[in-house]
């Protein structure tokens, strides 16, 4: 076992990734010698050639276009856009083409992209650069929405992403990146992917989240306990699909919800699973489901954004509001 930083541990992913199968593939913006803006691919140009690790020009929709040439000729292209921000410029390649190629051709081609890319808050970037903005593609059936929480799990989620015939959007918190260290077994493993996480075990509410937001939920849960009130975590991991089963389970032991998510409250994940709960688990619950998520307007400057962001004090207070209602 390595005691690793999450990049760190994508590293090694993508190293063993390579080193598996000739036929994969890392392209993006400064990929190559500089090993990208994180140095997610810091020395694998170097070990594995400009063939298979190499820059492409500063244009995401060509980035797209190239993985889906790429795929259809039955290479694994695992393209990075360098920041989840500049989604936008490449939508129609993943949710008009990538989503739906396997279906459009008869089931006769596969997609295996996986789309790595850094997002989130608190690390004060220029704007358009840190939205959530996973909805826009977990909203859209035909491709997996990944999101990591721990070293552990980015390195076999990874793994299990890059080797799935789907298209997976693999997004990476860069709060995350080099916050924390964990153990993380050497060489090749992989998890399963549309599986949640019980992150903590509880009995009395469920918070079910996904990304840096597993961070906040497992220490309000830490103070939580310490007022007598026992939580248990759900970490989604994948937000699209959904493991709805694991979170129906929780709810029916706890009887109570709260969803946090970093994205603004009107972004969708999380609005899918109290939606998903209200229709299949409501008679188990005994207070209307709480939610935490960030205002409802765009995401602010640097400045601002740890005002802005949701953290352990809003959680701690939406499951006190749930714990309370009469």
């Amino acid at each position: 076992m390595a005691n690793l930083t999450m990049i760190q541990a994508i590293t090694e992913a993508l190293d063993i990734a390579l080193e598996r199968d000739e036929n994969t593939l890392i392209f993006g913006e400064d990929v190559g010698v500089n090993g990208g803006v994180f140095r997610a691919t810091d020395g694998l140009q170097a070990k594995y050639g400009e063939d298979r690790v190499f820059d492409t020009p500063l244009a995401e929709s060509g980035i797209g276009g190239l993985a889906i040439g790429l795929a259809l000729e039955k290479f694994r292209p695992i393209p990075e856009i360098q920041f989840f921000g500049f989604v936008f410029e490449v939508m129609d390649s993943i949710v008009v083409q990538m989503a739906r190629m396997r279906y459009r051709l008869g089931g006769t081609r596969q997609m295996p992209i996986t789309i790595r890319s850094p997002f989130g808050g608190g690390v004060h970037t220029p704007e358009l650069h840190a939205d959530s903005l996973e909805s826009l593609i977990a909203h859209t059936p035909g491709i997996r929405v990944v999101i990591p929480s721990n070293p552990y799990d980015a390195k076999g989620l990874l793994l299990a992403s890059i080797e799935n015939n789907d298209p997976v959007v693999f997004l990476e918190h860069m709060k995350l990146y080099r916050s924390f260290r964990q153990e993380v077994p050497e060489g090749y493993y992989t998890l399963p992917l549309d599986k949640a996480n019980v992150a903590n075990e509880g009995n009395d509410v469920t918070i079910v989240t996904y990304g840096y937001m597993v961070r906040e939920a497992l220490k309000a849960a830490d103070t939580l306990k310490e007022q007598g009130v026992s939580v248990e975590v759900i970490d989604l991991r994948t937000v699209s699909p959904i493991d709805i089963d694991t979170i129906v389970a929780s709810v029916s032991k706890t009887g109570r919800l709260v969803v946090v998510q970093e994205a603004q409250r009107q972004a969708g994940v999380g609005a899918t699973v109290m939606a998903e709960i209200a229709e299949r688990a409501i008679l188990n619950l005994k207070a209307p489901i709480g939610r935490v998520a960030a205002p409802d307007t765009v995401y602010p400057f640097g400045m601002a954004e740890n005002d802005w962001l949701p953290n352990e004090e809003d959680i701690i207070a939406k499951v006190q509001e749930v714990m309370n209602f009469d």
